[in-house]
């Protein structure tokens, strides 16, 4: 059997990503230190860390089910002849021997060995050459590369992993990388935190240990609630749930996202490419009139035209439409013929009669100027086609003879209901719209500025464009004409030199280098295999218009989860500015565990993870780290200001050591809690009803639960759980000293060195 890849994690995938990290190795190696000392109440945050990778499997697998149900529709079915009996299979089902079906538009699912028929093949997927190759009977056909014209039946010699193609992707896997901003700034986090916590750690319990003459419980106590405050906990998970929650959402509307991260980058495209057909339109293309040159009468052409469709292995969605207003004929047969691609933008048979009928793009078959009736259609947005003869040999590899022109057919194509509503968003949002079609320019036009594409009326012919100009028209123009396979490409590269990030739709073999030189990849149902294949996103309606949905999805994801990590990082910042102000100074770091994991429930778990899931379309115009950094350092360096003050009063004698049960304990946990609720005030600002409920919320929450754990300390269970002296007079006085200064060098620093930047392009 043909197995396919899912393109979903396993089960097991899921849970080893979402277990085996190094936050929670780190998080595992402290409990057991603790565990070792008998510190049980300060491992309450395994609880929390089991209670998050939980969530975190959960939504994931959620994510899983729903996108493997929609793949089911999206699965490309392969045509086959098996015993004498035509059927059609998954590609899955396909097994040795069988007789695959190909033609234009088909993905190749196995490698095979022509039987019968002539195919072009677009193998670019494999080898990165974007030319044709012709293949006939005898030749061989890998996996993975596409048909691009003609038909052919094919013998199945290689399924599964003994696939060129699957060889191939073995290899590919090995060095792929994760093209994520989000997942690549955690990288970074992770590798400064992991490069930090382990000397730091050493370090600190030696110096407890030995030079603070505490003991071995105080000594693991104070050293592991450094290193739990440098661990950003959740945030991992909050980027998880986040992109999950996306997908989920989006499958309700038939959204297949084959790639996590795609919303991410869908949300920093500033340029959204679109081709006409199928995206701009219905992709239902009609044949509205035939247009006949003068001398030709019906009776000469329909025979022609019949003969030449009846035998033709041509099949897009053009040659459909003529299938259904002409009637097939027997007048002519044919001797040999030129299949149709998208880069020659013709089609040719030679007939018995010596004289070769040749159909296709106006550009190609006339040389002149049209009649003014044809260039009205082509003006108002239809598709023209020109139909005509000549004697003269045709060579596939060469410029088309002098053509006798027998007719113009026209072509309507209905533009979608929602493509003005869609456009005007996309401007009202600052994503540039550019139309790339291979059809004439005119008409692109035409059709772009019905359906509301701004700068539609700026359109350009790119058959008279040398390669050294594109990186000048690509920002300049909105519609591109008469485009071929590889302008698609140059086009995305010469926008990504621009420093701008692009989502590029397809439906056809003639988009897969687009797509795949594209930020984002996104393909209609209606489209080829081979581009569904190839797409991070997959619009099962084919309504380009849900692609709103997509970019608000990304947005939210990107903007909550930047805004979000300032609060995180917090106490990423003061952990670690305390862990070296300590180690200098020779002081006890001021908090126990438990402490740290109120800070990081309350505080950061709490409202981070309501507010991820609130609608934010803004566009993303920071980066993330940088951005996330911003928002931190200020409420981080206020604490560790306000800490140099504890110790300079503790110098004086005006306050005690810091250590579980003191006084100094109890005034700094409430200032690092007090600065984090600021933290959540800049994250909630602006204010609506759920970002007042989060903030409210917090700080209520905070001093409650840290009141209530005061009380049970001597009332009821009589036990110890913050391990937190009850704040007496003057540690309340100090406190709000503390805190009033917090809040300055947090503003201070939030509007001089830590101030908004000049918003800056994503690239």
């Amino acid at each position: 059997m043909n197995k396919q890849e899912k393109i979903t994690k396993t089960t097991g995938q899921i849970l080893k990503e979402n277990i085996c990290t190094l936050f929670n190795l780190l998080n595992l190696l402290i409990a057991i230190a603790l565990a070792c000392v008998h510190a049980w109440s300060n491992m309450f945050f395994i609880l929390i860390i089991a209670l998050n990778t939980t969530i975190g499997i959960v939504q994931e697998l959620k994510a899983k089910r729903l996108v493997e149900k929609l793949s089911l529709l999206s699965m490309p079915k392969a045509d086959i002849e098996r015993n004498g009996t035509i059927m059609q299979v998954d590609i899955a089902e396909v097994c040795l021997d069988d007789i695959l079906l190909l033609e234009s538009g088909k993905q190749i699912c196995s490698d095979s060995v022509i039987q019968e028929g002539t195919v072009e093949v677009n193998e670019s997927l494999l080898t990165g050459e974007s030319d044709a190759v012709c293949k006939k009977a005898g030749d061989s056909l890998l996996s993975g590369s596409s048909i691009i014209s003609g038909k052919c039946r094919a013998k199945v010699i290689h399924v599964g992993s003994d696939n060129y193609a699957s060889q191939i992707a073995k290899e590919a896997k090995k060095s792929k990388s994760v093209h994520s901003e989000l997942v690549l700034s955690m990288r970074k986090v992770t590798k400064c935190t992991g490069f930090l916590i382990i000397p730091l750690g050493i370090l600190l319990f030696i110096e407890a240990l030995l030079l603070q003459d505490n003991d071995l419980y105080s000594a693991v106590v104070t050293t592991s609630a450094g290193l739990l405050g440098m661990l950003p906990k959740g945030l991992y998970l909050l980027i998880s749930i986040g992109l999950a929650a996306g997908i989920v959402s989006l499958s309700k509307k038939n959204v297949l996202v084959q790639d996590l991260y795609a919303l991410e980058n869908l949300a920093h495209v500033d340029v959204l490419c679109l081709d006409k057909t199928g995206t701009l339109t219905e992709g239902n293309m009609k044949v509205e009139e035939v247009i006949l040159f003068p001398h030709v009468s019906e009776e000469t052409f329909s025979p022609l035209i019949g003969s030449f469709l009846k035998h033709t292995s041509d099949n897009n969605a053009t040659f459909q439409a003529l299938n259904q207003y002409f009637s097939p004929s027997d007048a002519y047969q044919p001797v040999q013929q030129i299949p149709f691609s998208s880069d020659r933008k013709w089609s040719a048979m030679a007939l018995e009669n010596a004289e070769t009928f040749v159909i296709g793009a106006p550009e190609r078959l006339c040389t002149t100027k049209l009649p003014e009736t044809i260039q009205a259609h082509m003006q108002s947005g239809k598709r023209i086609l020109l139909a005509g003869m000549t004697k003269k040999s045709i060579d596939k590899e060469h410029p088309l003879p002098e053509i006798q022109l027998l007719a113009a057919i026209t072509i309507v194509d209905p533009i979608r209901k929602n493509a003005s509503a869609a456009m005007d968003y996309f401007r009202r949002e600052g994503v540039a719209v550019k139309i790339i079609s291979g059809d004439n320019p005119v008409t692109v036009s035409a059709i772009a500025q019905q359906a509301g594409v701004p700068g539609a009326e700026d359109y350009i012919d790119m058959s008279t464009i040398q390669d050294a100009e594109l990186n000048e028209i690509a920002e300049q123009y909105s519609v591109f004409g008469r485009v071929t396979p590889v302008q698609k490409r140059q086009l995305v590269k010469a926008l990504h030199q621009k420093n701008h990030s692009v989502a590029m739709t397809g439906d056809g073999v003639n988009d897969l280098l687009a797509l795949k030189e594209a930020d984002c990849s996104i393909a209609v149902g209606q489209g080829s295999d081979a581009a569904r294949q190839v797409a991070q996103l997959v619009l099962l309606d084919s309504d380009f218009s849900v692609l709103r949905d997509v970019l608000m999805q990304g947005r939210r994801v990107v903007n909550n989860i930047t805004k979000s990590a300032g609060v995180f990082f917090i106490k990423t910042i003061y952990s670690i500015l305390l862990c070296l102000i300590c180690l200098v100074t020779n002081t006890p770091f001021p908090f126990v565990p438990i402490q740290i994991t109120l800070i990081d429930l309350i505080i950061e778990g709490y409202p981070s993870f309501f507010a991820s899931f609130e609608p934010n379309a803004k566009k993303v115009t920071t980066h993330f780290l940088p951005e996330a950094i911003r928002r931190a350092a200020p409420n981080g360096i206020a604490i560790a200001v306000c800490f140099v003050a504890y110790l300079i009063l503790h110098a004086f004698g005006i306050m005690d050591a810091g250590g579980e049960n003191t006084q100094a304990n109890a005034l700094l946990f409430l200032l690092i809690g007090t600065v984090g609720i600021i933290g959540v005030f800049k994250m909630c600002y602006p204010f609506n009803r759920l970002r007042t409920f989060l903030f409210v919320t917090t700080g209520i929450g905070f001093y409650a639960m840290v009141a209530i754990c005061l009380y049970l300390k001597d009332h009821i269970l009589a036990q110890d759980i913050l391990k937190m002296a009850i704040p007496e007079n003057q540690t309340w006085f100090i406190f709000l000293l503390f805190a009033a200064m917090g809040i300055a060098v947090e503003r201070i620093l939030a509007l001089t060195i830590y101030r908004e930047k000049t918003k800056i392009k994503n690239v």
